[in-house]
């Protein structure tokens, strides 16, 4: 078999992409719908399941104490919180007077509340070709880190949404409720990687379909786009969200191990390149990619977006409570 690589960012093997184990049982979503109904397996399970309850405890705990547990908008509402007074003005409803301010200060004033309301989250996952490299491969990682904060947000009551972008994109529509993460976790199974996409085009086209107007749009990805992280996270930015990256590499990506004379091939848009790899070849490999990661994270804390960069080798729930501990994320 030919090796095939993605150069356009660092030159890394990567393995023809093998088709998820349950590509076969189960059919991918659409923007239609969800996926075919059926019992779990290939990636997720009943264990993965037990693993996602409890991740999501000890979420609860790393963050007690860092926030309050219910989210409240910026809007005035009926809610239980209580924000500030407003002057009362004649045909306003009396039952809102406090009367406690009138009894000291003599003052008739309304009293205002914050209205709660849930996050609307949508989950961005590549699923391009070069996704597929890497022992476990990255995409892998990336879905597992979907499944697990999506089932974190609606634990939380949150709406998700998870998108997948490889040749073709697809998706779920917004579901709120743990009773919802069972399609969740069917469409991300079915998931492989394939084809060439460009992160920036993919992210504006899922975002154009979103009515919400508040919440995360988070992407994970390996961000080996021409275009760079900047394009694809300045769509998020157009759109009044707050953008979440997590970057996955795979570690053949972070420490190469290819060497001698070799034939290497894009896996995303087949180009081949004869190319000897010696120590000096790898070093420079090794720079672009940190280079790569330096700038990524660069621009996130020019723009306040929180980044998150993590290995495929690394588990799944470590990932997730990296991310909690410092803070930025589903809060």
């Amino acid at each position: 078999m030919v090796p095939s690589v993605v150069p356009s960012v660092v030159p890394s093997v990567v393995p023809s992409p093998a088709p998820s184990p349950a590509a076969s049982a189960s059919a991918a979503a659409t923007d239609d719908g969800p996926a075919a109904a059926g019992p779990l397996g290939g990636r997720f399970d009943e264990r993965f399941l037990r693993r996602l309850e409890a991740l999501t405890l000890a979420a609860r705990r790393t963050t007690a104490g860092q926030h309050r547990g219910g989210r409240r908008s910026r809007r005035l509402g009926a809610g239980l919180e209580f924000a500030d007074h407003r002057d009362y003005a004649a045909g306003d409803d009396i039952r809102h007077l406090d009367w406690n301010l009138y009894g000291r200060l003599g003052r008739l004033a309304l009293r205002r509340y914050e209205e709660d309301q849930d996050l609307s989250i949508d989950l961005l996952v590549d699923a391009s070709a070069s996704m597929a490299f890497g022992v476990p491969p990255k995409l892998d990682l990336a879905l597992q880190l979907a499944a697990a904060l999506a089932y974190i947000g609606l634990a939380n009551l949150d709406r998700v949404a998870p998108t997948a972008f490889g040749a073709e994109t697809s998706s779920l529509p917004p579901a709120r409720g743990k009773g919802r993460i069972l399609p969740i976790l069917r469409f991300l199974d079915a998931v492989t990687p394939t084809g060439r996409t460009s992160l920036a085009a993919a992210v504006a086209g899922r975002l154009a379909r979103r009515s919400e107007r508040r919440g995360l749009a988070i992407l994970i990805s390996d961000f080996y786009d021409a275009a760079g992280a900047r394009a694809a996270l300045e769509v998020i930015r157009r759109h009044r969200l707050q953008a979440v990256a997590i970057q996955v590499s795979a570690p053949d990506e972070l420490a190469p191990i290819l060497r001698g004379d070799l034939t290497l091939r894009d896996a995303e848009t087949g180009e081949e390149r004869e190319l000897t790899v010696s120590p000096k070849v790898l070093a420079a490999c090794a720079r672009r990619h940190t280079a790569m990661l330096r700038e990524l994270e660069s621009y996130c804390r020019t723009q306040a977006i929180p980044c998150f960069t993590t290995s495929s080798a690394e588990p799944f729930e470590a990932v997730v409570l990296r991310m909690f501990r410092t803070g930025g994320l589903l809060r």
